[in-house]
């Protein structure tokens, strides 16, 4: 019988298959490695030349160059990468760019802090000379560290790098358009921008030289019906559309007589003139629908002069109530009047070969810009 010895120490308080690395070359050196190996992925698809890469990941193919979707999908394990991870996405969130060049930066730092671990500095003096060269006046161009917001050259000059790593070639077209909407959508204290100011419409038909910036929120469909024009209205936003809606339970309806039939329909008929009366009563203008618009009711929308447009992404719905201040309206009625919007002008132009609407509000500094590409 033998004897086996009790674990002790590292060895009973991890699992059974543990590793435990210490040490400069089996800790350290290994850990700057899996950095090394990261960054070395990242590397090649940073810049406007930089290539794609093609990830095959549970036989979902990703072809891109952009690095927060690359380490994503990558699934690192290694907890030095992850780091390095967790700092490009802080980047990312809180500049909206440079993920790509954190971790190949930090990739660079760590190449080069291993060669003077293998001279024999230790990592703490390393770090510390790190830290001292952050204050190096050497590191940050001249001038860069302050920008007035209002001056268009000088965001121009900022945006360039940004928009040349995504869309090569077309940075001297786009980036006086991205840089007329930012400064114009620009409240009195920059601190207080709403991004959500400034969007982007893609719209088919013309080239790219056609794009041009529009004051004021773009539709992609047109507005439904004859009135293409209203001014100082209010708005009314009915989520699930504007129809006859169905019954919950089924019925068998017996008719004996044309008279019926005909008195069947007039009761349907006076229901909607009835609905779409109370809301122009309410004092709106212009009807919003998030689905459906029935033949009928759009028939009554003419006769008492409602403007109808029909908004069919939830994603645009929700940015039509944050530049109009409505409230979403569940299903046809009476809107209360706290539900109700407010837009200075709806009117429907041609872009591009493409009739479009143009919401715009002003009211409470609430101005919104359009780049329609």
């Amino acid at each position: 019988m033998g004897f086996q010895m009790q674990p002790y120490g590292m060895q009973a308080m991890l699992k059974e298959g543990h590793k435990h690395l210490s040490g400069l070359d089996e800790a350290v050196l290994k850990n700057i490695d899996a950095c090394k190996q990261l960054s070395v992925i990242t590397l090649t698809s940073l810049g406007p030349n930089g290539m794609n890469k093609m990830i095959i990941n549970y036989l979902e193919l990703y072809v891109t160059n952009d690095a927060a979707t690359i380490v994503n999908e990558l699934e690192v394990q290694h907890p030095a990468a992850k780091i390095l991870i967790l700092a490009g996405k802080a980047q990312q969130e809180e500049i909206g760019d440079g993920g790509n060049l954190t971790i190949s930066f930090a990739g660079e730092l760590l190449q080069n802090a291993e060669e003077l671990i293998r001279m024999g500095l230790h990592p703490s003096e390393i770090i510390n000379g790190y830290s001292k060269a952050i204050n190096k006046d050497e590191l940050v161009e001249e001038g860069s560290e302050k920008m007035d917001v209002r001056n268009k050259e000088q965001v121009i000059s900022r945006m360039k790098s940004a928009v040349a790593s995504k869309l090569f070639g077309q940075g001297d077209i786009l980036c006086p358009l991205i840089a007329d909407a930012c400064i114009q959508a620009c409240p009195k204290n920059p601190a207080n921008i709403n991004v959500d100011n400034v969007r982007v419409a893609k719209l088919l038909g013309g080239g790219l030289h056609n794009s041009s910036v529009v004051r004021g929120m773009v539709l992609r469909n047109d507005a439904v019906g004859a009135i293409k024009r209203v001014e100082k209205a209010k708005v009314a936003v009915f989520a699930s559309g504007v129809d006859t809606s169905a019954t919950e339970t089924k019925s068998t309806i017996l008719i004996h007589r044309a008279g019926q039939l005909e008195n069947y329909a007039k009761t349907e008929e006076a229901k909607i003139e009835e609905l779409i009366k109370a809301v122009a009563d309410s004092g709106a203008k212009v009807i919003v629908s998030g689905g459906a618009f029935g033949e009928m009711a759009l028939h009554f929308c003419e006769r008492y002069k409602l403007m109808v447009l029909k908004i069919s992404s939830k994603f645009e719905l929700r940015r039509f109530f944050c530049t109009t201040g409505a409230v979403a309206i569940l299903k046809l009625s009476q809107p209360n009047p706290d539900n109700l919007g407010y837009v200075d002008s709806v009117l429907v132009e041609e872009i591009g070969g493409v009739r479009v609407p143009i919401v715009k509000n002003e009211e409470g500094g609430n101005s919104v810009f359009s780049v329609v590409l």
